[in-house]
């Protein structure tokens, strides 16, 4: 199994600023203020490259991607819709520790992070993300779309259903009792939003993204 690359973060709006050279480190500025602008490098190098510079050279540019696509296909698919949020999960480990959030997808304000969560699996994550997302647009009558690189939680969310095969435990019973929740909550509720893929070909990782990879 190939390790994974060492990532670096830089934080420019946060409890405090800095380049962080963890992400339990990095998430430890950002959570819980409101507004916190941060990203992952690659190399310290360029963090702190970053770090100097103005963040609005490195986070909320909408005119370039990072994509996999020729200019062709690119332009046929498009823009996102930036009158949008974004949502995503990651685990460490399957099933292992599972955190979610909602960003807004221009700027990447942070609007609601959950985690982490023992004995959880990315599939359950990403469907948690787009139900509170769902609920948060609800509770705040917007007509913003979701974006969600799952096309797992999108079947599940339509359904009403988390079908996960992941069994229940006293370790993982916080999170269960969220899903049960949630499934109460589509069956409960109606909405209008729409829940669209994030084209991630296109437009490179979805900005919720939690930048581990």
């Amino acid at each position: 199994m190939a390790s994974k690359k060492k990532k670096y973060y830089t934080v420019w709006k946060g409890h405090k600023t800095g380049v962080f050279e963890s992400w339990d480190d990095c998430k430890a500025q950002i959570t819980n203020f409101e507004g916190a602008i941060y990203k992952s490098f690659s190399t310290f190098d360029a963090a702190k490259t970053a770090l100097k510079g103005n963040y609005k050279d490195y986070v909320g540019k909408t005119s370039k991607f990072n994509s996999e696509l020729s200019e062709a296909q690119l332009k046929k698919i498009g823009q996102p819709n930036y009158h949008s949020i974004s949502v995503d999960a990651a685990s460490s480990g399957n099933p292992g520790k599972m955190e979610y959030r909602g960003v807004d997808t221009k700027t990447k304000k942070q609007l609601f992070i959950q985690g982490p969560f023992e004995e959880g699996t990315n599939n359950i994550g990403e469907f948690l993300a787009i139900v509170h997302g769902l609920a948060f647009l609800k509770k705040h009558e917007s007509n913003r779309i979701i974006y969600t690189d799952s096309k797992t939680a999108i079947s599940w969310v339509k359904k009403k259903t988390c079908n996960t095969k992941l069994k229940r435990t006293d370790k993982n019973k916080p999170l269960f009792e969220l899903v049960d929740r949630a499934e109460n909550w589509l069956k409960a509720n109606t909405y209008s939003t729409v829940i669209v893929k994030w084209e991630t070909k296109a437009w490179g990782e979805i900005p919720a993204d939690f930048g581990r990879k």
